[in-house]
């Protein structure tokens, strides 16, 4: 005996597996990946630019340094030319003051020659001094006649100039009655002629040399 259906096939539910939200989930995860590593990638970059930075900042706190130790070495040595410096200028002012006093005992001895000649007879210095400009003496006679006979020698002289007569005055010592004067006169830097020194005598075996 055959049989035949004439109802609907029976239509079976075939559910999808749940699995089905998987591709979000993995979406998710891939998000979450991708952030931590950008995340890990700016922190390694900030790490590594934060180390640059400080290398740079000891470098140049290291060229900071080498420059402020050759600063301090180039004011040592600058402390120390300016030292030379002033030694050399005070040994230069020593040199001139010691050829100075040279020059002036040179002319002192000069002019104390060029007055001892214009020196009269019965006239005595006892004191002389000399400061580069003018001349001054202490002297004894036994008469003013004597000392204006002095002063009148000393200004026929182009060396010096007119003579001031500071004082004269009378003494006595041991009954002899003499004056005493003070006088100053200004002198002209001479340019005075050396002392003739004495020919020496010919002697009669080189007159006879001559001679023959």
């Amino acid at each position: 005996m055959i049989r035949i259906n004439l109802l609907k096939p029976e239509v079976k539910e075939v559910r999808e597996p749940a699995a089905a939200g998987l591709p979000k989930a993995a979406k998710e995860r891939k998000k979450t990946s991708l952030g931590t590593i950008i995340f890990l990638v700016l922190l390694v970059s900030l790490a590594g630019y934060y180390f640059y930075q400080n290398w740079e900042m000891q470098k140049e706190k290291q060229l900071i340094e080498q420059a402020q130790q050759e600063k301090s070495q180039l004011q040592y040595v600058v402390a120390k030319l300016e030292e030379v410096k002033q030694q050399k200028a005070q040994l230069e002012l020593k040199i001139n003051l010691i050829r100075q006093l040279k020059s002036n005992q040179d002319i002192a001895v000069r002019i104390m020659d060029e007055i001892n000649r214009r020196l009269p007879d019965y006239v005595w210095l006892k004191e002389a001094s000399y400061d580069g400009q003018t001349l001054k003496l202490k002297g004894e006679a036994i008469s003013n006649n004597l000392i204006a006979d002095f002063i009148t020698n000393i200004e026929r002289s182009e060396t010096f100039g007119p003579v001031n007569l500071i004082d004269s005055t009378q003494k006595s010592q041991g009954g002899a009655v003499f004056l005493e004067f003070n006088l100053t006169v200004p002198v002209n830097k001479p340019q005075l002629q050396p002392v003739e020194q004495p020919k020496p005598r010919a002697t009669p075996q080189s007159t006879r040399r001559r001679a023959s």
